[in-house]
């Protein structure tokens, strides 16, 4: 009954996806924000900034800086005396802090920071694709993946509040796909500030920077402890797994809308197919979906909306029963002619009872559009090797011939 009066309080709107960003934000309280304007998360920051000048994020402060280096490190003298604090960036801006990324996880600092995927130099693209944070993988964040901006709204609130888990204690990068998301309208029902209140409660960290209780953050530590830090590290990501489903559960007691969790999923019951991906692509490839379901073909979807901490229980679990399963990735790990979430998937596998073909595409590179015409091509294919059982890797899709 407490969840039908709540859900009367939210109306549906029809805004931009950096502004339902820059709104959950806004009714999550935060204390500290810093960030330097980059294409295409730009808007974010600018609706930020308007609303702390007319006042409706009461007790923040805006800090302007010179380059997304200096964002970040901001943020961890604010996040180190106990402040909520939050950043957004993209692409080459991401890339810049990336020294700043390994300080603020080792110092267990519980920032979140939207990042607007888009593609990174050379050559100059502005356009979408994962490459910016999958390149970050590895500097211990968190990373969730947005399909929409009702998601990336959501997901937002989440995020801070499973950062803030004294058993996690990390921070938290939420994705959205530049432009695709950040700059598109959409209907959606934004966070109302009531039930956030309830649903995120004040950051009352541990440990803090305090003058009367002196301690030392991100200390010296040779080698007989360095390697400790890093079991604690990984110890508070695996901890994060169940924080984050638990975190989704709770939102939709509250908010009545199952916008989180690490995975999800869509007709894999039965499915002889089932395709892998992240972001916005899911509403293109539900789509194709519904669309050969209505011809009898058996294909399913796993949404991984966690990549880090990476959920391959989860994973497993659904892929078990398919005959293939096909990995789309908008980024390619140089070397290994191959996506991140591929290579992935293809090592949780090993020395397990699951013997399923793994198939991956690398696609979107750059903001290429993905019609649904690849998709059904994709799943084609993906026919062809449950038939005859020719063994297939990773490959490029789309590519023009012309300029290869």
């Amino acid at each position: 009954m407490a969840r039908e009066t709540k859900m009367d309080k939210q109306k549906m709107v029809v805004v931009e996806g950096s502004y339902a960003v820059a709104n959950a934000v806004r009714v999550c309280r935060p204390n500290v924000i810093s960030a330097y304007p980059i294409t295409p998360q730009t808007h974010i920051v600018e609706e930020l900034s308007k609303f702390i000048a007319d006042g409706e994020i009461p007790n923040c402060e805006y800090i302007n800086v010179e380059s997304e280096f200096s964002a970040l490190s901001a943020l961890i003298g604010s996040s180190a005396v106990g402040a909520r604090s939050y950043s957004a960036t993209t692409s080459q801006g991401l890339e810049l802090m990336h020294e700043v990324l390994f300080n603020v996880a080792g110092m267990r600092l519980p920032i979140v920071m939207t990042v607007a995927n888009r593609a990174v130099s050379a050559p100059i693209n502005i356009w979408n694709d994962h490459q910016d944070s999958i390149s970050q993988r590895d500097t211990g964040w968190i990373q969730l993946y947005a399909e929409n901006i009702q998601e990336i709204s959501d997901m937002t609130a989440q995020a801070f509040k499973i950062s803030e888990d004294r058993d996690v204690m990390m921070p938290c990068m939420t994705c959205m796909d530049g432009f695709i998301l950040s700059h598109v309208y959409e209907p959606l029902v934004l966070l109302e500030q009531e039930i956030t209140d309830e649903f995120l409660p004040p950051f009352r960290p541990e440990r803090i920077l305090d003058s009367k209780n002196p301690l030392t953050f991100g200390a010296f530590a040779d080698p007989n402890f360095y390697t400790e830090f890093r079991y604690q590290q990984e110890r508070a990501m695996q901890n994060s797994l169940k924080k984050i489903e638990d975190t989704a559960n709770e939102f939709y007691d509250m908010f009545g809308r199952h916008f989180g969790g690490l995975i999800d999923e869509y007709c894999t019951e039965d499915a002889d197919i089932i395709i892998m991906a992240m972001g916005s692509i899911i509403g293109t490839i539900k789509d194709v979906i519904d669309r050969l379901r209505e011809k009898n073909v058996k294909i399913g979807l796993l949404k991984v909306r966690a990549f880090r901490p990476f959920p391959a229980q989860a994973i497993m679990n659904v892929i078990r029963d398919a005959k293939v399963v096909v990995v789309l990735d908008k980024n390619i790990s140089l070397g290994m002619n191959a996506g991140a979430l591929f290579i992935e998937t293809k090592s949780v596998l090993y020395n397990t009872d699951i013997d399923v073909p793994v198939i991956g595409y690398m696609i979107g590179q750059g903001g290429r559009d993905i019609p649904m015409s690849t998709i059904e091509k994709i799943i084609s294919d993906a026919e062809e090797v449950m038939r005859s059982g020719i063994k297939v890797e990773s490959q490029f899709t789309d590519l023009k011939e012309e300029l290869v």
